[in-house]
């Protein structure tokens, strides 16, 4: 429930700067109330192919769906707050596990690597963005990604081939220890490149966050 005061102050805004729900399409809001709620996170756990854990705050289908790519595509970066928490959740999520297994080993966030094209595009990195909403840094370790064809129209195969050889590293990687930060996971094939390459450098790799996931089987 919108607070009564916060409420109003949308209601002016609206008026003023007229908008539609990312979520849903209902006017006046950016994100009404409903859509709000759906966002909320659950995190869940899947496995990619070489091992690697992913925690995602979301499943990405629907509303949440159409928030992301709102976001992503359509620079709808107001949105950035409420993503945010559910990247923040899954990051949570991961660091207490790894913690567990092993209690005050040092670990470091480490982005996926975007395109320069993607860059140009958006005129920002989504998940740099989202980690620096929820309070999070991320070590800089990756250069930008080699140029490759966009992931969604690919398919599994295509995708992980796509990305060979994409990701590179800026710097020295080794005896360090990471979690992956994405924004969504769907075949995991990004991910699983990036966590070769942190590997190959000499770096662990111990879960990946996504912000959702796609409901299926990697």
């Amino acid at each position: 429930m919108i607070p009564a005061v916060g409420a109003a102050v949308l209601d002016a805004l609206a008026v003023l700067l007229p908008v539609d729900c990312a979520g849903c399409g209902q006017p006046d809001r950016s994100l009404c109330g409903t859509c709000r709620e759906a966002m909320r996170p659950a995190v869940v756990q899947a496995v990619l192919a070489d091992g690697t854990i992913v925690y995602s705050g979301l499943a990405y289908r629907g509303r949440a769906r159409r928030v992301i790519l709102a976001f992503k595509e359509e620079g709808r970066t107001g949105l950035a707050a409420t993503l945010a928490v559910a990247l923040s959740a899954s990051v949570v999520a991961a660091v207490a596990a790894a913690d567990r297994a092993a209690p005050g080993a040092d670990l470091e966030l480490c982005v996926v690597p975007s395109s320069r094209s993607a860059l140009r595009r958006r005129g920002y990195v989504p998940v740099r963005m989202l980690l620096a909403r929820a309070g999070l840094r991320a070590a800089p370790v990756f250069a930008a990604a080699r140029p490759h064809r966009a992931q969604k129209s690919l398919s599994v195969d295509e995708r992980r081939s796509n990305l060979d050889g994409a990701f590179r590293l800026r710097r020295s990687v080794v005896g360090r220890r990471f979690v992956l930060v994405d924004d969504v996971v769907t075949t995991g094939a990004t991910l699983l490149e990036a966590a070769r390459t942190l590997r190959e450098g000499g770096a662990e790799v111990v879960a990946a966050v996504t912000v959702a996931t796609t409901p299926r089987r990697f």
